[in-house]
C-alpha cells in the first residue's frame, strides 16, 4: 500500500515550488513521481494538428510535470500541516467473515486518511 495516492492533499517540502499545496492527479510507481495539481509547472510547445474531435490549436501550453514523491508529504485533515503515514492493522468483520485490513493514518494528529 502506498503511502500516497491519487486524491490526496499534499504540500511541497523541497524544490522550486516549496511551500505549495495541490492534489494529487496521478502517481507514477515505476519511477515513484506523482503529478500534483498547480505545481511543477512546465511550458510545452504542441504542434497544430487533427484530434478525435476536429482540429488541434497548436503553441504554448503549460502542463504540470511529476515531482518525486520524497519531495512531497502529506497534509494533515485536522492541522493543515504536513505529517508522516503510518499503517495499522485494524480487524474488520464482512459478512461473518474477519478480516485484517491496513489502515492509513496521519501520525500527527493520528486521525484516518
Amino acid at each position: 500500500m502506498a503511502k500516497i495516492k491519487k486524491g490526496d492533499q499534499v504540500i511541497v517540502i523541497s524544490g522550486r515550488d516549496k511551500g505549495l499545496t495541490g492534489r494529487v492527479l496521478e502517481v507514477l510507481k515505476d519511477s515513484d513521481r506523482v503529478i500534483v495539481e498547480g505545481v511543477q509547472r512546465v511550458t510545452k510547445h504542441v504542434k497544430a494538428g487533427q484530434s478525435a474531435r476536429g482540429t488541434r490549436t497548436g503553441g504554448i501550453e503549460t502542463v504540470e510535470a511529476p515531482i518525486h514523491v520524497s519531495n512531497v508529504m502529506l497534509v494533515d485533515p485536522e492541522s493543515k500541516k504536513g505529517t508522516r503515514v503510518g499503517f495499522r492493522s485494524e480487524q474488520v468483520e464482512q459478512d461473518g467473515r474477519t478480516r485484517t485490513v491496513r489502515v492509513r493514518y496521519a501520525k500527527r494528529s493520528g486521525k484516518d486518511i
